[in-house]
Order: C-alpha cells, then structure tokens, then sequence
C-alpha cells in the first residue's frame, strides 16, 4: 500500500496541491491520480481520505489523505508546530487504512517532514493485543523515496520509545510486576554497552533509608525494586548527568484509603512515571545521544492488607523528615520524596521526576497538556520548546510558598502527605510536598495523571494508555546534549 498527502486548496488555488512524493506517483501514473481526485467530490480536508485501487502494479491500494494547509508552521495559541501535528494525524489514518484492507507493507510519503511522519505511522500503527487470539494484521510502514531517510529512522526510534511506556502502561498489572518492569528495561537495554541497568532489591531499599518508599509497598506481597539505570552517552563519564525520576507503582488500589472499584483496573498504569522516563532513556541510548543520564524508578504495588500503612501513620523519609499519611492513595509522593533525595548524589545537571501523581491535575488541565511545576526558568524553557516540536505539549503550573503552608501546617509530623485544604489546589500541593525533598537549582516535576490514557483526543493514539510524554523527555535529552556540546 501507499499512503500520500495532500494539502488543503487555497480559494486562488485551481487544483489540489500534492506533496512532491503524490506529484512523483501521479506523473509515473500519467496523471490518472489527479484526475481521480477531480473528479471524485469535494476537495479532502484535513485528517479526511479517499482510497484508490489498480492505480498501479506496485501499489494495488493507494491511500490520500488530507494535510491541512501547507506550511501552517508554529501555532502560537495551540503551542505546537501545526505541521507536524497535521502530518502524524494524517499518516497515522492512512496507515490505519492500509491495516484494513490487511496489506502488509505500506510505504508513508514524507510529507515534508519525515520524522514526523514516521511518528505517525510508527505511534499509529500500534495497538496491545499481546494477550488476544485475533490480532489485526501486522503492517510495516516504510518511507516511500530515499528524501529524507535519517529523519524517517529518527522518528521511527521516537514513536518506538513511546510504543515501549504504551506497552507497560496498557499490560495487566499481574504481567508487569515490579520485578518484571524492571527486567523488561534491563532486556531492552542489554545490547547498549555503555547503559548499566541496577535493580535494586529490598534489602538495598531499607540499607538507604527509604522509609515511605517502604511504607507503601509493605502492603503488598509483591517485593519492591528501585531500578536505577546509567547511560554513560557523554564524553566523559564525569560530565554532570540528567537525572530521570519515575513514579513506579504498578498498581495503585488506593490502600486503605480505597479507591472506588470504577475504573480501578486503569491504576495497572499508576507506573507511567517510570515508563516514560525508562522508555526515554532506552530512546536515548538507541540514538546514541552525547550526554549522561541516570534513571531511578521505585517499584511497588500499593495494596491495602494488614501491613499497610493506616491514615495518620507516621513514616520517615530518606532525608530525615518525618511524614504523616493523612490519606494513604496519596502514596506516589512518598516513593518519590525518597527517590528525588537519592537523585541528590549524582551532582546532577537537572532532576526531573515525572508521575501519575493527581486527579486534581486531571481535573486542572485533562488530557491536553502535562503539568510542570518547577524552580528553573531555564528548565521549563527547554521542556516547552521541545513540547512545541512533539506536539506532546507542557504547561507551567505554580510552585508557590502558598501551597507549601499547607503540607508543613501538620499536627504529628514535619510534613502531611496531603494538603490541610484536601481538594483546594490538589496538584500544585502535590508539587509542593516534593519540593521539601529537593535542594537542586534546575528541578522539574511533571504531574502526568491527565495525560496518561487516550480515548479520542490524540488522533494518532488509538484509545488506551498513551505513554505521553515520552517523546517530549527524548526531545528534551536532545537539546540539553546540544546545548553541552555547544
């Protein structure tokens, strides 16, 4: 199969404009393409297609589809590039196509921007059904001509980073334990001779004093694990690394602060944290990028027997401060707060700790954009503009003093696990209770919660768990290796 684009028809415009790849296809078919397309209703608009066949022998089904304007470029109000977006929606819907009609290949016209399109095909193409006897067809999307082929393997390498969070976040949490996550990173990164991959077991957990990391896995029978991976990319193993930090609870069923049982199977993804940032750095390694990164994930299960905490326990963190858990399902900012302080022994050029942290960041922002809450303007500039590229966007969201009173202002302990004002400002009182782990001068704290599935918003997404924002982490890693190198 064959999938071409075509940009939407200027009102000056007598015929549709192709790309130069559909140009090419309708010239080696004598004009018949064009034709086709004249005579066979409206102009398509963006993300619409039509379906050809017999048009040539190489390619017995040729699919166009709908780009949008022609170079549309950055959309200030929507904070992204307007063409790329265009270009994975639209390649992601023809490959789609293709699948149906159960072809096996099917080669993508660039459209301009190869990386682009490749994230579509690749992101648009992918679907869990690991544990299901009827599967749809597999299809292997190829770049249609030799333009731009560095970029195409490019976007490739991007979309299967995200395809790899997608594919642990989606699993059931009794195929993607603790031990199983970490060894499904550590099988994935084998073939990289400079990434060592430590899984950390139990008795290393309690050696470091990670108390309310402990504290909540010691509901579950499932032992806990801290992975910690090390990509030595930069020149020198001494150079001042990027520090990743992932939220790793494999299944979040509240504790005995229950959760509602609606829905309740979907926390078999309240690992997302440590998907996308272990997925990020697998990205990174397989594109070879010229810098240093650690990544540090604590794995548990949160389960609700008679060794789980209780509300109003009284847990003692890495660094000495005292925690009173007023509410037990806000358990993914104890195993951070230990986490963020064993990030401090790396010396590291940036923190940044992403997790499915809050509903309220759900309720903030939906599925539109990630929440960042950070103490670096420089940080936030680099995470922004690389959102900008991905389509995967970033919003700032405060870190203010405000919020900090209501996680100190604590009857038992140093600080509350939640804020006095339970449901005022959910999210920013998250960030704040992890700031009191942090003394870094470039942190950033990526609330994922709203983020972490798709239904219908990201058309290049099938419905499932979206493994967002891997691509804008590796786009970020990107930048930071070019700035040091600059």
């Amino acid at each position: 199969g064959l999938v071409l684009g075509i940009y939407s028809r200027e009102k000056d415009e007598g015929s549709a404009q192709l790309t130069s790849a559909g140009d090419a296809f309708d010239r080696l078919v004598s004009g018949k393409l064009r034709e086709l397309l004249s005579v066979c209703g409206p102009p398509l608009k963006k993300g619409k297609t039509r379906i050809f066949h017999g048009l040539h022998q190489d390619f017995p089904s040729v699919v166009v589809v709908g780009l949008g304007k022609k170079n549309a470029g950055i959309n200030d109000q929507e904070n992204w590039n307007e063409d790329k977006e265009n270009i994975r929606a639209a390649v992601a819907v023809g490959c789609r196509q293709i699948q149906d009609l159960e072809i096996p290949c099917v080669e993508v016209d660039p459209c301009g921007d190869a990386q682009a399109a490749a994230e579509g095909a690749v992101l648009g193409l992918h679907e869990y059904n690991e544990l299901k006897q009827k599967k749809k067809p597999l299809v292997t999307p190829q770049l249609h001509g030799s333009a731009g082929k560095k970029n195409w393997e490019k976007g490739v390498i991007y979309a299967e980073g995200q395809n790899l969070a997608r594919y642990l976040m989606e699993a059931p949490a009794n195929h993607v334990t603790p031990i199983k996550f970490a060894e499904h990173i550590e099988q994935k990164l084998r073939s990289f001779s400079n990434v060592k991959v430590h899984i950390r077991p139990e008795k290393k957990i309690t050696a470091e004093q990670m108390g309310a990391f402990l504290s909540v896995a010691k509901g579950s029978a499932e032992p806990p694990i801290f992975l910690e991976i090390h990509y030595s990319g930069g020149a020198n193993a001494s150079d001042s690394p990027l520090v990743f930090v992932g939220k790793g609870v494999t299944f979040d069923s509240g504790g005995i602060s229950l959760k509602p049982s609606s829905g309740m199977d979907a926390m078999r993804a309240d690992m997302g944290g440590a998907a996308t940032v272990c997925s990020a750095i697998v990205t990174a390694a397989a594109l070879n990028l010229p810098l240093n990164i650690i990544g540090l994930a604590p794995l548990c299960e949160k389960k609700p027997s008679g060794k789980a905490n209780k509300p109003g326990d009284v847990v003692r963190a890495k660094n000495g401060k005292t925690i009173q858990v007023d509410n037990t399902d806000a358990e993914g900012r104890l195993l951070l707060a230990d986490a963020l302080c064993y990030a401090h022994n790396f010396n590291a050029r940036a923190i940044v700790n992403a997790a499915t942290l809050t509903g309220a960041m759900d309720v903030a922002l939906g599925s539109a954009a990630t929440g960042v809450f950070t103490n670096s303007s420089w940080l936030w500039t680099h995470l922004f503009e690389a959102s900008i590229l991905t389509g995967d966007r970033v919003w700032r969201m405060p870190l203010f003093e405000h919020y900090t009173k209501q996680v100190t202002d604590c009857p038992l302990a140093d600080l509350s696990n939640i804020g006095k004002k339970s449901r005022a400002g959910g999210a920013c009182t998250a960030a704040a209770f992890l700031k009191q782990f942090v003394t870094a001068s470039h942190w950033a704290h990526l609330d994922i919660a709203g983020v972490m599935s798709n239904k219908d918003e990201v058309p290049y997404l099938r419905k499932g768990m979206a493994g967002r924002p891997t691509r804008t982490l590796v786009e970020f890693a990107a930048r930071l290796s070019q700035e040091k190198n600059n």
